[in-house]
């Protein structure tokens, strides 16, 4: 996997340093087809483009799940998740909250991920069983034993303003319950902040892959929990997440099913 990590390392490294170089250059921002709020540039589709670019070069027989460009499906055992841009919004706003994002899997398990932060220069980088780092740092999840005290990370899904599903009563319960919310607007940071201990808990109803795919599997390694709602076994392609340092976990199992039944 070596290999395989050093490539993901260089893809979203090289990614991320064209982002931080556009803010504030790209020339038109278009709306995803029903979506009025999710944004996409020609910014992120280059992203892609260069990170594909260099998967194709050295593993050209591979597997890759864009979020710009979707699927190439060539029954590889092996499976590239791409976010060439997690948090466009604040991207097209010159807000620096936003990062790229490169998973791996084998055979449908995660087995490499990587989160590069051009604007703080933070590469988090984990490998299947070897832990997880921060700029060759290995960092683990806080030790925070009560929801009172924990800080915690939420996002909102695009299509919020046409659906509920208990979102707004989730983060109102939350507020009450946690010392804190934040929402950041880049879902592969906020777990990236969960696996570094600088959040305690973190959840969404609805994520796409690519959003998480690196993310997971950093907190995973970072001695984390991840779940869905109910605190069952997930995938990155299930939508809810549920992402905490693991001593507050149930807690947070519980006040997201008292949210379902309000």
């Amino acid at each position: 996997m070596t290999t395989m990590l050093e490539l993901a390392i260089e893809a979203a490294v090289d990614a991320g340093r064209f982002l931080k170089r556009s803010v504030g250059k790209f020339k038109q921002v278009d709306r995803k087809l029903g979506q009025e709020t999710n944004l996409v540039t020609e910014i992120d589709r280059k992203a892609e483009e260069m990170i594909i670019g260099r998967i194709r070069q050295r593993y050209p027989q591979h597997d890759v799940l864009g979020e710009e460009f979707g699927a190439q499906d060539l029954q590889s055992e092996y499976k590239w998740v791409i976010d060439p841009l997690d948090g466009t919004t604040n991207f097209t706003h010159g807000l620096p909250i936003f990062c790229v994002s490169v998973g791996l899997e084998r055979k449908g398990e995660l087995v490499l991920g990587v989160v590069y932060d051009p604007n703080f220069d933070e590469l988090f980088t984990a490998e299947k069983g070897k832990g997880a780092f921060l700029n060759n740092r290995r960092i683990r999840v806080s030790t925070t034993k009560k929801l009172g005290e924990s800080l915690l990370v939420t996002g909102f899904p695009y299509d919020i303003k046409s659906r509920s599903d208990g979102i707004v009563k989730h983060f109102e319960n939350f507020l009450k319950e946690g010392q804190a919310v934040r929402r950041l607007g880049s879902a592969a940071l906020d777990l990236c902040y969960v696996a570094a201990g600088c959040f305690d808990g973190y959840w969404e109803n609805s994520l796409n892959p690519w959003d998480m795919a690196a993310g997971v599997l950093l907190v995973q390694e970072a001695g984390g929990w991840v779940t869905d709602f109910r605190g069952f076994p997930t995938t990155i392609y299930q939508k809810p997440v549920l992402a905490t340092n693991g001593v507050i976990h149930e807690q947070m199992i519980e006040v997201l099913g008292r949210g379902r039944k309000q």
